[in-house]
């Protein structure tokens, strides 16, 4: 049989906060999601390298204002963040806290590939939360920044368990760091607990880091290690936080994740080994770019897809996420057939404040996408076409204006959120083809827009948008298809295709 050889990062995209288990002999992967939606993606794998979409643990998780971009802000960086993923005695939970509701959220189901999730709500924020289902059937959560407390859960973690454990169980370093210790992953793993942690000292690399703590007790006191401070060659961007699994033939691993700038930050798969019951990652202390595996060959699934919207019913793709809630009763793969049709609802004064913004991510170290959008549904004050999303946008489409007069239009944030338009040409047809190119080689960080008449002959239009990842939106750029109205609803935009190339 043919083993698999991983390539570090294990996908060049924007896949952060990863929880990684196995069951049997798949392994099953959830990732932040913050403020897109449908949330929380879980992945599947049978060989920590080719991983595929199999399901989300929610479409929306709160119906208000701010989630459905009604209240002039959203989310935006806030949401699910860090999801805990465990399994036990046939139930799958995952687990993540919301900064802008202030909530705990625990979700489970019996079949994690196809299933639906319930969910329970705890009140207060639970920072990065790691799950522990101890051996002894009771229940834990680990939570924190600097300061880590540990709770206790109810058998069916539903709720807090009433008189259980609930205390501060370890503070992290103090001196010289820049982000004390953070995003708990924690396991019962020969005779000790183990507490995976990121933290980023201001001294010496200056980098994020890997650390481990572990006690024989469940409360401490705890040993702590540095057991990765390596960048792979990358900038000095530390490869960190995440957790450890092991294969059917019991080789271990850890799964982690990178920053890469302007794309997001990637997943890395990493040997480990054991030594002095310590868990040791890579060649010596340093992350390797590329690791020969015992697991089998699978065939690669893609993250990112092209899509000809040809569906039966209006369930699409699971590639494919919404920025912020969705409004279901304006868009549609059905009604004409063959066509993603965007109708637009509430005025908007940004693409960033527009509802039904259609998304996927980038891709390095370069990408592309194209679609073909029919404008004849299209009333004046209407915006659509295809858009570059992050805090830094950047858009290429068409804007209708009066008397059936139309622009193709390449518009930047101004600084405000708002629309700066860098280039507008006059249009007349009913037929417009669009396309966005990202180049993400050695950060470099540039997008480029296109449009033509006929699908063949391209024209830059506006400048190169150099992007930026910002803390305000904390994901990566995303490729997205977008129709929202200035004045009135009551347009729409027929998207013929989406095709990608990388």
């Amino acid at each position: 049989m043919n083993a698999a050889a991983i390539t570090n990062p294990i996908m060049w995209a924007d896949v952060p906060d990863v929880d990684v288990i196995r069951v049997d002999s798949v392994f099953y992967m959830v990732s932040t999601s913050m403020h897109s939606m449908p949330g929380c993606p879980i992945m599947r794998s049978v060989n920590l390298k080719d991983w595929e979409i199999v399901n989300y643990v929610f479409d929306t998780f709160e119906d208000n204002e701010a989630h459905c971009l009604m209240d002039g802000k959203g989310i935006y960086g806030k949401g699910a963040w860090a999801a805990s993923l465990r399994y036990k005695d046939g139930v799958f939970y995952v687990c993540f806290s919301s900064n802008d509701m202030d909530r705990f959220y625990i979700y489970r189901t019996e079949d994690i590939e196809y299933g639906l999730w319930e969910r329970s709500v705890i009140p207060g924020l639970h920072h990065d939360p790691g799950l522990l289902l101890d051996d002894d059937n009771r229940n834990y959560v680990i939570y924190g920044n600097g300061d880590i407390r540990i709770k206790e859960l109810t058998a069916d973690l539903t709720a807090v368990k009433t008189g259980g454990t609930d205390q501060l169980l370890l503070e992290g370093e103090r001196a010289d760091m820049g982000l004390r210790i953070e995003g708990c992953h924690a396991y019962r793993l020969n005779g000790y607990y183990y507490l995976f942690f990121i933290e980023w000292p201001n001294t010496g690399n200056k980098r994020r880091r890997q650390i481990c703590y572990r006690s024989r007790e469940l409360l401490g006191p705890f040993e702590r290690k540095v057991i990765l401070d390596d960048d792979m060659g990358y900038h000095n961007k530390g490869v960190a936080q995440g957790g450890i699994v092991d294969t059917p033939e019991h080789d271990w691993y850890t799964v982690l994740f990178q920053d890469h700038d302007a794309v997001g930050r990637v997943p890395c798969v990493f040997p480990l080994r054991w030594e002095n019951d310590w868990p040791l990652i890579g060649d010596n202390g340093s992350a390797p770019q590329w690791v020969q595996t015992k697991l089998p060959c699978a065939v690669p699934k893609p993250l990112v897809i092209s899509d000809e919207f040809d569906y039966e019913t209006d369930r699409l793709a699971l590639n494919w996420q919404w920025n912020h809630n969705p409004d279901n009763r304006l868009w549609s793969v059905t009604e004409h057939p063959g066509y993603l049709r965007l109708r637009t609802g509430q005025a908007a004064d940004s693409i960033l404040r527009a509802r039904n913004t259609l998304t996927q991510r980038t891709e390095g170290p370069a990408c592309s996408g194209e679609t073909m959008l029919d404008i004849s549904g299209m009333q004046p004050g209407d915006r659509a076409g295809m858009v570059a999303l992050q805090n830094g946008y950047g858009t290429v489409g068409i804007t209708a204006g009066e008397q059936g007069q139309f622009t193709v239009e390449m518009c930047v944030n101004r600084g405000d959120g708002c629309e700066e338009t860098v280039e507008s040409v006059p249009f007349t047809g009913e037929r417009i083809y669009l396309k966005v190119g990202f180049n993400f080689e050695e950060s470099l960080d540039q997008a480029n827009f296109f449009y033509t008449e006929d699908g063949t002959a391209w024209k830059p239009i506006g400048r190169t948008l150099h992007m930026k990842y910002t803390l305000d939106h904390f994901m990566g750029y995303r490729i997205g298809l977008f129709n929202y109205t200035t004045r009135q609803s009551g347009g729409y935009a027929d998207f013929d295709y989406f095709r990608y190339f990388r």
